[in-house]
């Protein structure tokens, strides 16, 4: 087989294993962030993905920050963010990774920042999970 057949052949089954969105699936997701450190602790917080920088945020103790997207086709839609408080200094973590929260979120990603780690609602069964923990 020449190379051109081999490359072609690779694309192919790289293609084949991608979880495209049909267009009959909702492809809008809402995340939600809510500062529940308590006792008027305020949270930084700053979100982006590659294409969006959502900027940096100042969350006063049990407000939230929110916003809105649409999902890519390819089913690679990341958004991260970095926060830090006094006590936790610059914690990344994923708000939104398609190949985990797609089905776990369904069409709304809810965060919870607690003292003893990040929480997030499981839209399949309601619960509030115990995702993240801080270092020590």
């Amino acid at each position: 087989m020449s190379n051109a057949i081999v490359v072609l052949l690779l694309v192919l089954i790289s293609l084949w294993n991608q979880p495209v969105l049909s267009q009959n699936q909702d492809q809008h997701q809402h995340v939600s962030i809510a500062n529940r450190l308590g006792n008027g602790k305020n949270l930084s917080l700053h979100c982006q993905s590659k294409d969006n920088d959502l900027g940096q945020h100042n969350l006063a103790d049990g407000t939230e920050f929110a916003w809105d997207f649409s999902v890519n086709a390819w089913g690679t839609t990341l958004f991260y963010c970095d926060l830090e408080w006094e006590g936790v200094q610059q914690y990344h973590f994923d708000a939104y990774a398609f190949d985990r929260d797609y089905v776990r979120c369904q069409t709304q990603c809810l965060w919870l920042i607690s003292t003893e780690g990040i929480y997030g609602l499981n839209g399949q069964t309601g619960f509030w999970e115990y995702i993240y923990h801080w270092p020590n």
